[in-house]
């Protein structure tokens, strides 16, 4: 897939990052999780209030990934004080990366990852890391695939379902 570009999101997107982030993340994970709980993730984690707070945020960047003007992905990155867990300012935190169901497999997840490496080079960190559900085995190819490899597990909470997810790191060098 050609003509993907990658650009920088500000605040006045907001509606178009609070609507790619609902649709990918249910995309994602509402056949493996109750109706009761994405409600609550999506209504918590893509409120209007917060996805302005976090795109405020001077130490995390937000992507989109756009086709023929049309949003199809986006990535969120954390670093220095933003890292949400290993606080270690010589990391960088891929927090999201997600691709609309109908455009994966066209090398839009390669391209922002790429964008991450840069991103990551660019300033100057040691490593980039991750956390990934252990039950999405293609994310955890696709970022083995990518360099990255399992260190540590930590506990993702959707709603009142405690879930395992694998800490991936890949080496900045």
């Amino acid at each position: 897939m050609k003509n993907i570009s990658i650009n920088k999101i500000t605040s006045n997107a907001i509606d178009q990052l609070q609507k790619i982030g609902k649709q990918t993340f249910s995309e994602t994970y509402a056949e493996k999780n109750s109706e009761e709980n994405m409600h609550e993730y999506l209504k918590n984690n893509f409120s209007t209030e917060r996805l302005k707070a976090e795109l405020a945020d001077k130490n995390s960047d937000f992507y989109f990934a756009e086709f023929e003007d049309k949003v199809i992905g986006y990535l969120k990155v954390n670093f220095k004080k933003s890292l949400t867990e290993i606080k270690n300012v010589k990391t960088l935190e891929i927090q999201r990366i997600y691709v609309l169901n109908e455009f994966q497999g066209n090398k839009v997840g390669q391209i922002l990852c790429e964008k991450v490496i840069e991103i990551s080079k660019h300033k100057k960190v040691d490593y980039v890391w991750l956390g990934v559900w252990e039950e999405n085995p293609r994310a955890i190819r696709f970022y083995e695939k990518n360099g990255f490899i399992a260190f540590d597990k930590h506990i993702f909470k959707l709603g009142d379902d405690e879930q395992t997810d694998l800490l991936m790191k890949r080496e900045i060098n």
